[in-house]
Formats: structure tokens, sequence, C-alpha cells
């Protein structure tokens, strides 16, 4: 799919620029420090004034108590660095679907234009943007950049992400974190997209990977990718089915009903410790259910982001 011109039909960027001019700079530096300003909007205190200096911020009221001519002066300012991470193995392009856009796609459907959308809104913003791709290998690496050309480069390395993958590309989370953390030096925002699904059956030292990320204060937000009424709830008829694993091939035979409920305990307790994990490291915790509308999910992130910064 061309995800600019499925992004482009997204209201979520009418309404969060329409809100960003109303509020002008005050929404924008509520989320970080505008990049629109020679200052910020957040006060650090006052000096006094020299003769030559622009006038422009001179605290009139003060002058009208002292007689003295004081300049409010503003903390500097600093652009956002945000860092995307896709999980690219096989089971993100769960369910198989032909053709993708806006209102129907899958799981690396949702994060390739979750991603897309992030970088967009960012851009607007002047903030540096990187990106990294894994699965089974550390697929593709940018990064944090803020030029047309980088987001351009960028844009063309999720278009791919969207293509259907065969079978065979296991998940390698924790590998693959622990060297994305490595290379994010400076402090940033990162976005991880992954349905926490992992060949790598340790469920310690994926946990461990994502505590490494939030080293150098870096903000930490996991979009957990599912298709809910399937992987989390198990709902499929009761129809004999065959079951295959994605990315090592294993195959089962059964009825759904049959499994259903101790299916769906072990994969509520599994989710409960990832929220829990999250909450103690102090990372962001977005389910991120694939049925779902994906304005409303990204809007809801956007307001709540401010808490990050």
């Amino acid at each position: 799919m061309n995800i600019q011109s499925e992004i482009n039909k997204l209201n979520l960027f009418s309404n969060l620029e329409l809100l960003a001019n109303q509020v002008v700079e005050g929404f924008i530096s509520g989320m970080h420090k505008s990049p629109f300003h020679g200052f910020s909007s957040e006060f650090a205190e006052h000096k006094i004034y020299n003769r030559g200096e622009s006038t422009r911020h001179i605290d009139w009221k003060r002058f009208a108590k002292t007689e003295k001519l004081y300049v409010k002066k503003y903390e500097e300012e600093t652009n956002l660095r945000c860092h995307l991470i896709i999980d690219n193995s096989s089971s993100m392009h769960y369910p198989a679907m032909k053709r993708q856009s806006v209102t129907e796609y899958n799981k690396i459907g949702f994060s390739v234009l979750a991603a897309g959308a992030l970088m967009t809104l960012l851009k607007r913003q002047r903030d540096a943007v990187g990106l990294s791709v894994y699965s089974d290998d550390y697929e593709f690496y940018a990064s944090e950049k803020g030029s047309d050309r980088h987001f351009h480069q960028l844009m063309t390395a999720l278009e791919g992400l969207s293509e259907p993958a065969g079978y065979g590309k296991p998940t390698h989370t924790y590998t693959f974190l622990h060297q994305i953390a490595e290379k994010i030096h400076r402090r940033s925002m990162i976005f991880v997209f992954t349905d926490m699904f992992q060949t790598e059956t340790d469920k310690s030292r994926l946990f461990s990977a994502l505590q490494h990320l939030k080293y150098n204060k870096h903000e930490v937000i996991l979009f957990h990718v599912m298709d809910k009424a399937s992987e989390y709830h198990f709902d499929f008829d009761n129809t004999p089915r065959r079951f295959t694993d994605v990315e090592t091939g294993e195959v089962i035979d059964l009825f759904a009903e049959n499994v259903k409920s101790a299916y769906e305990k072990k994969v509520a307790t599994y989710v409960n410790d990832i929220r829990l994990t999250c909450a103690k490291y102090r990372i962001k915790y977005v389910e991120a259910d694939i049925s779902k509308d994906l304005n409303k999910i990204l809007y809801t992130y956007i307001i709540e982001r401010q808490k990050f910064v």
C-alpha cells in the first residue's frame, strides 16, 4: 500500500493540526520545548535589561512595580529525538491480507501506519526521527535525523514492511532490543511496535531488554499489537482446525472450543505480566487491538504523550 496516501486520509492529522493551530505554541511546548519560537514558553528567571538588547521580552509589569527594566529569561529550546522500533517477524503479518488500507490492516499494517503517522507528525514539529526493524535479523537501522531526505528514506523503508511475508521469520526481540538500546546514545522517545510473541522463550530476558531501553533516561512507549479476538480470546468456530506457527512451522490439530478457556487464562497472565513489567520500569503500555480505530488509538496516545517529555 502507499503509506503516504493512506496517512493523508487519517482524520487524526487534520484534527491535531487544527488543535495545534488553535492552541498555537502552547500545545506544542506542552509536549516538549517548542521549536517554533526564539524563546520557549517555560519561564526560568529575570535578568537586568542591558541597553541595546531587544525590548521584546521586557517584563513591563515588573517595571511598573520597580521602575527598573528586567528581561524574562527562558529555558533553552531543544527538539525531540524519537526512535521507532518495529517487529517484522512472521507473526506480525497475521492475519494474511492481500491488500491493506487505513480501515483494514493486519498487525504489521497497523504498525506501519501508526509509525508513519507519528513520523509525519514529528516531522511537522521539526523533530529528529530514527527507525529500527528486526525479526530474526537486524533488518534496518537509521539514526535520528530531521531532514526531508531522511524522512522519505524512512517512509520507503516502512512501505516495504507492509508487503506480505512468508513463514519462517522468527522473533528475536530481546536480542535486538539490547542492540538497539546500545545505538541510541542521546535521550530519546522510543516507540516499540510488537505483538510480544517470540521464538526466544525466556520471558525474564525479554523484560530485561525492555528495561535496557530505559537507560540514558529514554522514554519508552510499547504498542502491544494484537488481533485481540483471535490471539487473546481465541474466538474460532468449533470446527476442527489446523493451527500453524508461522515462525517455527509447527502445526497442531484441535477444536478451538476445547482449549479456549485454558488458552485465554494463559494469555491473560502473560499480558498482565507485560503490563506490570512496563509499570515497574515506567514504560508506557498501549494496547493496540487492530480491530479498533487507528485514529482513536493514536489520538489518545498523542494527548497523553505530554506526560513523557
